[in-house]
């Protein structure tokens, strides 16, 4: 599980995909033909092969926050960037980033109650937060502190007590970016002409899937992300360990039927496990996809993730093998999909 500790504790947050981007590059140059990265930032790994053209997507970019203001005492006031539940930061160990991603400093999220220890009567919402680095305003401009660092939580990757459970920061969605590198390991001499695209900004709007989809044109397209476990409670469903979810529905995009036929078709063949998803909430750059120029037929095969809109996320290894083993499979036996 080394390389996917090393990416789920890489600097990523959207908009500053650079460290990971590179991680990934000299990873996979060996299992590739070729490497670009476009104009948007995405990277564009192309295996050569025969057949249809074919997109496997996952974003390299993680949620993070951003210095909008700094105040008289020297609090850093904070900008969500991605869907960051309030709640969850209260007290958590930071590190500041330079836009370049370099380190400057510690801080701890606060507000008022917590900070000076009086009854939390309501639940604080993002803009009564803080951070608080221990400097005064005129210390955090010596040390070069502006509005528009990151803030980024210090949570790293670790196994729980099943050792196949871990957790982290940014499993949404370096977990999606180890199963694309697999594969990328994995399947030799495709069926298709596979690209597998590690896009940009996907927690700000879908942005990277939208350009790099465009300029790919492929016949069909798969995101690989992760989603919102559902076992908190006795009846289990959708629970990690449990198999990948097969995305029917999310908040804004129906998934292609053959697609999904076909995942579901080779994954009772091969006995491998998954689960299927009908979410009210949330998208992926499936939804990119599959309103690029004509219409692609797509579909999302997702992780399930606990405390997912948090960075204290927690998953199961063996979801992620039996994606890799289900993505291998189908690329070996591609489905012919016509619009």
């Amino acid at each position: 599980m080394e390389l996917l500790q090393k990416l789920i504790n890489a600097f990523g947050p959207s908009g500053n995909e650079t460290a990971v981007r590179s991680l990934i590059m000299k990873e996979i140059k060996p299992y590739v033909d070729k490497m670009r990265i476009d104009g948007f930032g995405n990277l564009v790994a192309h295996k050569k092969g025969k057949g249809q053209k074919v997109m496997l997507a996952a974003h390299m970019d993680e949620i993070a926050l951003m210095v909008k203001r700094i105040e008289e005492n020297g609090f850093l006031r904070l900008s969500p960037i991605g869907g960051i539940d309030a709640l969850s930061l209260l007290g958590q160990n930071v590190f500041i980033f330079s836009p370049g991603g370099k380190f400057v400093c510690n801080g701890v999220v606060s507000f008022p109650e917590l900070h000076e220890g009086m009854e939390i009567t309501k639940q604080p919402k993002m803009d009564d937060l803080y951070v608080d680095t221990g400097l005064n305003k005129s210390e955090t401009k010596k040390l070069g502190i502006e509005i528009g660092y990151y803030i980024i939580p210090s949570h790293t990757y670790k196994n729980l007590g099943n050792k196949k459970v871990f957790t982290g920061k940014a499993l949404d969605d370096r977990v999606g970016c180890y199963i694309l590198m697999e594969i990328a390991k994995k399947v030799k001499n495709p069926k298709v002409d596979l690209y597998l695209v590690f896009t940009v900004q996907e927690e700000m709007g879908l942005y990277g899937a939208k350009t790099s989809v465009y300029e790919i044109n492929p016949v069909w397209g798969i995101a690989v992300d992760v989603t919102d476990a559902h076992d908190s409670d006795v009846r289990g469903e959708l629970s990690i360990g449990s198999g990948p979810y097969i995305t029917v529905k999310d908040a804004e995009m129906l998934s292609n039927l053959a697609l999904d036929d076909w995942l579901k078709k080779i994954a009772k063949k091969k006995k491998i496990p998954y689960q299927l998803e009908v979410s009210d909430f949330g998208t992926t750059d499936a939804t990119s996809m599959m309103l690029s120029r004509k219409g692609i037929p797509s579909t999302a095969i997702s992780i399930a993730v606990r405390n997912i809109h948090s960075t204290v996320g927690i998953s199961h290894m063996d979801d992620v093998d039996n994606t890799i083993k289900l993505l291998t499979e189908l690329l070996k036996n591609p489905p012919k999909i016509s619009v």
